[in-house]
Parts: structure tokens; sequence; C-alpha cells
């Protein structure tokens, strides 16, 4: 296990010596299905604020109002398909935009659009401890823009930062419609949010074209990718090759921030061990491992060890293997089994 000190005792020799990025390189595009339940849209209606959010009750209201501000909110509940917790929050105003607009309720235009959004993802772990946030900007309503991942159906909004795990992240996002897709319930200011689980809203689905400011990547060595028997920290090699339900050690930079948090270019502690804060997965031949540690590895920087149970099921041969971080995958490498 990494929490014992068997598990680091490896010679720091290794991630010093030979742990290599790659410099000036753009980390490719991965695309991230968040799920949102109960979404309410809160139109701005209520000209006496001493009544904002003071309705106990189901509310309705107008929207799709050229010039009206709204605030939408919806609970992050799984992203690709893995249960996950968040709020998603966007500031809007509507800017009905129309070709051939009707007079006293759309405003002319080039293009068709419903409003203008500054939305943020702020996505948990299952535990409420947080993994990061996602900012966007753009326009809402209308045909997806040239170049989006083809489920997605409407919206135009540009990645404009990111926290946490997505620090430094831009790309692109919109919305998706599937066959669960449930409209955003309209309320008013007036209905008190604390009730929007219990009242209950609509159900969505966006898909974000994500390209982070880096990846995970396994560390390469003179001997190969840095995937070690965990017993000892000797290379897997073909002449020492891994073995089905065999544990191992994979060191990896680009797993992001951990618990407990280091400053910006400061080294992981030795104790506590800072665990990876971001939901970690590795995969053998495609097919999930169990992941037993995922640490940053003491004394270096955005180094970390991760230690993993190949599956029992592995066929003899080459084996890949690929770490993903916050849903982030890095590249394949190969190692032998026997």
């Amino acid at each position: 296990m990494a929490g014992k000190a068997k598990v680091i005792a490896m010679a720091v020799l290794l991630m010093a010596a030979y742990c290599t990025l790659g410099q000036g390189q753009v980390a490719p595009a991965t695309i991230l299905e968040i799920d949102l339940e109960n979404v309410v849209t809160y139109f701005n209606d209520v000209s006496d604020v001493s009544k904002l959010t003071t309705d106990p009750n189901i509310t309705t209201t107008l929207g799709g109002i050229t010039f009206k501000e709204f605030l939408t909110m919806g609970d992050i509940v799984a992203v690709n398909g893995r249960p996950a917790k968040g709020i998603d929050v966007a500031d809007a105003r509507d800017a009905v935009l129309r070709i051939d607009p009707h007079p006293g309720g759309h405003a002319i235009a080039d293009t068709e659009r419903a409003s203008i959004i500054y939305r943020t993802f702020e996505i948990l772990n299952l535990d409420g401890t947080q993994i990061g946030s996602i900012m966007f900007s753009g326009l809402g309503g209308g045909s997806a823009p040239p170049g989006e991942p083809l489920p997605v159906s409407r919206g135009n909004f540009a990645v404009v930062g990111g926290t946490g795990a997505f620090l430094g992240a831009r790309g692109q996002m919109g919305q998706a419609v599937t066959p669960q897709s449930v409209t955003a319930r309209q309320a008013s200011m007036a209905e008190d949010p604390a009730n929007r689980r219990r009242i209950g809203g609509g159900r969505v689905r966006f898909i974000v074209q994500l390209i982070p400011l880096s990846r995970p990547e396994i560390v390469n060595t003179p001997g190969g990718p840095a995937v070690d028997h965990s017993n000892d920290f000797a290379l897997v090699t073909a002449s020492r090759p891994a073995a089905p339900g065999e544990v191992l050690s994979l060191f990896a930079t680009g797993l992001g921030p951990t618990r407990p948090g280091v400053d910006p270019g400061k080294p992981f502690p030795a104790s506590p061990l800072a665990a990876v804060n971001s939901p970690v997965e590795v995969t053998v031949n495609g097919r999930a491992a169990e992941v037993t540690a995922a640490v940053g590895y003491p004394g270096t920087v955005d180094s970390y060890q991760v230690n993993f149970r190949v599956p029992s099921e592995t066929a003899r041969g080459t084996a890949t293997i690929q770490v993903t971080a916050a849903w982030i995958t890095g590249p394949e490498v190969r190692i032998a089994v026997q």
C-alpha cells in the first residue's frame, strides 16, 4: 500500500532523472458528458426585492422575453456516466435573436439564439470534496457551432477557464438532447430556491469538449514505462513480467491537486502523504483495474505514485496501461504480462 513506508521507498533518482514532460505540446481534447437534475430557471420578475426567494410554493413565470434576466441552477449527478456531485449555476439574460423577428419581442440578427449566459460547473466527489470548476461563456439556444461533438444539438459556449483539476482548461460546450432530457422548469425569483430539489426541475446533459492544460502521463525510463512490481519496485520488463492479480506501482505526472494541498511548485510531503484529489482510474487492456492508492510522490513536484491490481483475467503477452484523472485520460504504455 502507498500509505506504508515500503511503498514509497523507491529511489527518488527514478523520478528526478527520467520524468520527461512533452514541452510545448498541447494535451488532446477529452469529452465530458455532464448530467444535471433538478434544473430550474428563476426569472427576474420581482420588483420588490424583499419578496425575493420568500415563496415556499411552486411558482410560474413568463420567460423568453428579450432583455429579461434569469438565473439557472441544477445539480450535477454524473460525469461520463460515473456518479458525481456538484452545481451548475448560470447567470443570464434573454436575448432572443431572430433573422425574421416579431416586432416588440425579438431582436433582429443574422443568427438565431435565445440568451447570453455565463455558466460555472463546480464538480465534486461523492464525499463532497471539490474536484474543480469549469467556466463557460456564450450564447444559449440555436444550433451547435462547427466542430462541436456530434451529440451537441444547441448552444454556443467557449470554455474560458477552470480551477482545481481543470486549471487552465479551454474548449467548447453545448447541450445534448437525450431520451431522458426534461426541459428546465421555469420559476419566479420569488420562489424559495431552498426547495428546488423537493419541488424538482428539468434533466439536462451538457457535452464539454475540454482541452486541458496537461494530462496524465506515465513516466518513461530507459528500461521502459515506469511501472514497477510493488513488492520490490523492480521495473516490469520482458524478463520480469507482471502477473495477473499482482499489485503494481506506476509513476506518472499530471494527476492534479492533492489532499492535503501543496503550494504550486512545492514538493509533496512524506507525512502525511498527499492523496490525489480527483477520481483516478487505471485500465489494463481497456479493463478497469482496482486502484489501491494514488499519491503525490514525496519530495517531487507533479510526480505521483499509483498502485493498482492487474485484473485476474488479463491475458499473457503485451498489455496496455492507461491512467485517468478527473476523467482526463493519458496515452497508453505497454508492459509484459506472464
